[in-house]
């Protein structure tokens, strides 16, 4: 049975990357956690980041390019999601539970939140990075050109 044009140009076409077939997969979970601990996702020694949120260049370890990384808004995004969904329940439940003076409640969330998303933001923006990273996205699996 003779294939129809649409069928032909589906299987090949030009946004295909042939150069990363031959290339095995890059696991992720590791690379998350790797991410997570703010280590490269690659070696998994080497500091990911040069500062507080600054992802460095290269790995002094491994050499690992890493200035493909495009984490841009995600990681605030999935902040501001995960301390949202923890920080709502347990503030309805404190004032539910103890009824406290609204100065005090505001006070004691306002650090909390704070806190949590100083400790959470550095860490997913490293496992955002290692999730690139191991899907090769953003020219992580492009070789290197001079």
């Amino acid at each position: 049975m003779p294939q129809t044009a649409t069928q032909t140009a589906s299987q090949t076409t030009p946004d295909t990357d042939l150069s990363q077939i031959d290339e095995p997969e890059r696991p992720l979970g590791p690379a998350l956690k790797r991410g997570w601990k703010q280590r490269c996702p690659s070696c998994g020694s080497g500091p990911l980041m040069s500062g507080y949120l600054k992802v460095r260049d290269t790995c002094p370890v491994c050499g690992e390019p890493l200035h493909h990384q495009r984490a841009d808004d995600g990681p605030a995004y999935l902040t501001i999601l995960i301390v949202g969904h923890i920080m709502a329940p347990v503030i309805l439940w404190a004032f539910i539970a103890f009824r406290p003076d609204p100065l005090v409640m505001a006070s004691v969330f306002s650090v909390g939140t704070v806190a949590l998303s100083l400790f959470l933001l550095p860490r997913l923006k490293g496992a955002m990075v290692g999730f690139q990273w191991a899907k090769r996205m953003h020219g992580f699996g492009a070789p290197e050109r001079a």
